[in-house]
């Protein structure tokens, strides 16, 4: 968190702190390494204010293009009169049909303007729209292929439902209830948190019943439990229409459409403003990075062109996901997705977005067959995507300008230099990126190495490896190390034991005190030193015991695995409730010490030997022991500000399924001696595969 970068303005239409300049090269004052790179910074930079000009001179502004929602698609006069539009360039013809016309192909024609748009008003009927909320509609299409007829879901509509007894295709529907049924905001967004301890959840899955729950059961079951655990923020994954349950939400087929599996627009937006009277800010885990390759029900071959919203041929094509590419260098794509992000944040009142699959939108190859040794190089020149780099500071310049308390998280990859710093000085303005080295480093430690054999060195240094002043989110695990052929880490350190020995009523084995103990450790040194954020994956939590598995032909459309147990977290005979207990400690105490948003943390010891790190982060001193057989007593620790400290978080108390073996009543007194570069020390009794966060007692209370 540099200074520089937090007195900038994040807009290329800013100011860059102090007397540095503005012309996209500020960025070299916080990373010198970039300066071989300063006129590609300069030429992006260029790019995104000339974008912006251009949006000023022919669409008045970037706030007024990204209302596209309230021209394109279905929009209701206050008179009851329906305005429908369409961007399909290619079609000689164009005709709405629906329930409401028995399905006449003919009947309501459409007329074209010069850029492509077809539009048709319906008159009100008595006063009331001519189209009943809720109905089927679509759009039939003439296309130049022998003036063949195509029907296709509207691009912009907002609700699609899909009848699997029938088919799998989405059917559109006309979403406009009446004002009674129309759910009302009653709570404020609230403020940005300083820390973000995020909770990234699954609506879907949010039940321990085989079945796809709903909004409202998430509302009235899971929104109570995150606020209880102290997470401040939610982020909700698989809310954007997805034609297939088992893609986890990232096969986008419809934009604007909350998805219908778990109930009706007004059903999320009760949701989102329950988490909000809660203190809560809710998270869209956004997918532009491509879309659903569907033709009948997505906007793929929307108007028989291959390059609607895409790239044509190879280009518009992603190998691995089998998906097409956005044109992120096309005036109308820009604004269909900075619409998009704007829909979210007013119709729904979202409070930012978790961007999916940052890195192929960055590079040209998308990140595919590619490994990022951390040489510059591979940041600059023709492997990176300049249209797709300059759409993501469209994109951040449009949500921090008119919702300044807005929060947006990369998910990269490749480490880009600079993705997490400030417009007006050359970045490309998100707030925080996630530490996708962290959960690997965990999980190869565990399938490879004996506990002995873990490297105090390169723990803490992949916990502190980020690039200076960009904010970062850390997780020991999220929903990819869950899911199904993978491990979650309870499951790697316990196995098969977690169905045999995780009641209290069986012996506390060596596998079980092992697993409940590193569990614990892996998280808080997590939580501690690796970012300035915290995410955590619905479950994992408690060690939830399972792999996550959608319904598939491949496991018989079974449910069995698609549902988070929480009543194991409940169930006082078992040991997961423990796990849950200790991460509500975490959240809370961070809620009062506020480490996450406090400086990088100062480490004064890693010893190999002994198994042992010790480091200072917002007046809190952390010792862990990660030694699988040896305790220490009296073991010396360097702190630098001197006092009386007590134990405000201890991973062998009683209450978390630990050995109690520390007396959580000790006053621990700092002697004015320097030790490991500290200006005092204190002596602590450390138990094997334990940790101890000490506070000064004084702000105990």
């Amino acid at each position: 968190m540099d200074p520089i970068n937090q007195t900038s303005d994040n807009s290329v239409l800013g100011d860059p702190s102090g007397d540095i300049p503005n012309d996209g090269t500020g960025v070299v004052k916080l990373d010198p390494w970039l300066a071989p790179f300063k006129d590609t910074l300069k030429n992006r930079y260029g790019k995104a204010q000339q974008w912006i000009k251009t949006i000023n001179d022919t669409e008045g502004g970037l706030e007024k293009f990204s209302r596209g929602y309230e021209k394109y698609g279905f929009n209701v006069r206050d008179n009851g009169d329906i305005v429908y539009r369409e961007w399909a360039p290619a079609a000689l013809r164009a005709y709405l049909t629906g329930d409401f016309n028995g399905w006449n192909r003919d009947s309501h024609e459409m007329t074209k303007d010069n850029f492509g748009v077809w539009e048709i008003t319906l008159p009100a009927v008595s006063g009331q729209p001519a189209i009943p909320h809720d109905s089927k509609v679509k759009i039939s299409l003439v296309v130049p292929n022998h003036h063949a007829r195509q029907e296709r879901v509207p691009a912009w509509i907002k609700r699609v439902t899909q009848d699997l007894q029938f088919s799998p295709i989405y059917d559109a529907r006309f979403w406009n209830p009446a004002k009674e049924w129309t759910y009302t905001f009653k709570h404020p967004r609230p403020q940005k948190p300083l820390s973000a301890r995020i909770y990234e959840a699954h609506v879907g899955i949010s039940s321990p019943e085989p079945k796809v729950a709903t909004y409202q059961e998430f509302t009235h079951n899971v929104l109570p439990r995150i606020r209880n655990l102290g997470y401040n923020v939610i982020q909700l994954m698989a809310v954007m229409e997805h034609a297939y349950y088992a893609s986890f939400g990232y096969q986008i087929n419809s934009f604007f459409a909350a998805s219908s599996r778990y109930g009706t627009p007004e059903d999320l937006k009760e949701l989102i403003d329950t988490a909000h009277s809660m203190g809560i800010v809710v998270l869209l885990d956004v997918v532009h990075s491509h879309a659903s390759k569907n033709v009948e029900d997505g906007i793929n071959m929307f108007d028989n062109t291959d390059h609607l919203y895409f790239h044509e041929g190879a280009r518009g094509r992603h190998e691995l996901w089998d998906s097409r590419l956005f044109n992120y260098g096309s005036h109308e794509v820009l604004r269909f997705l900075l619409s998009n992000l704007r829909f979210w944040m007013e119709e729904y009142q979202f409070d930012g977005f978790r961007f999916d699959g940052v890195t192929s939108i960055l590079y040209t190859h998308h990140g595919i067959g590619t490994g990022f040794s951390g040489g510059y190089h591979e940041y600059f020149g023709p492997g990176v995507d300049d249209e797709g780099v300059v759409y993501l500071m469209l994109a951040n310049e449009l949500l921090h300008s008119i919702y300044p308390d807005c929060i947006t998280i990369a998910e990269d990859v490749s480490g880009m230099p600079a993705l997490c710093l400030a417009l007006s000085l050359g970045g490309i303005g998100f707030d925080y990126r996630l530490a996708m080295a962290v959960p690997d480093l965990y999980i190869k430690w565990l399938k490879e190495k004996q506990d002995i054999d873990w490297d105090m060195g390169n723990l803490t240094f992949t916990l502190t490896n980020r690039r200076h002043g960009e904010k970062t989110i850390a997780y020991a695990e999220s929903h990819d190390q869950a899911l199904v052929g993978d491990k979650s880490l309870l499951m790697w350190l316990c196995d098969a034991e977690l169905y045999t020995n995780m009641s209290n009523l069986s012996p506390l084995t060596a596998v079980i005190e092992r697993g409940l103990s590193l569990h614990k450790m892996i998280r808080l040194v997590t939580h501690g030193l690796g970012g300035e954020g915290y995410l955590n994956f619905e479950g994992n939590e408690f060690g939830h015991p399972e792999w996550l598995d959608f319904p598939r032909v491949g496991n018989n459309n079974s449910f069995h695995y698609a549902r988070r147990q929480f009543n194991l977290a409940d169930d006082h005979l078992l040991r997961y409730r423990f796990l849950n207990d200790f991460d509500a400690k975490m959240q809370w105490t961070e809620a009062k010490y506020g480490w996450l948003h406090s400086p990088q943390a100062y480490i004064s010891l890693k010893h190999e030997g002994d198994k042992v790190i010790v480091f200072e982060r917002a007046g809190l001193l952390w010792i862990f022991n990660f030694h699988p057989s040896n305790s220490f007593t009296d073991y010396r620790v360097g702190v630098e500000e001197g006092g009386t400290y007590k134990t405000v978080i201890n991973t062998d108390s009683a209450a978390f399924g630990g050995q109690n073996r520390v007396d959580e009543g000790t006053r621990f007194f700092t002697t004015d001696f320097a030790w490991n570069g500290r200006k005092n020390f204190l002596q602590v009794y450390i138990p094997c595969r334990t940790a101890l966060v000490l506070a000064l007692e004084h702000t105990i209370g």
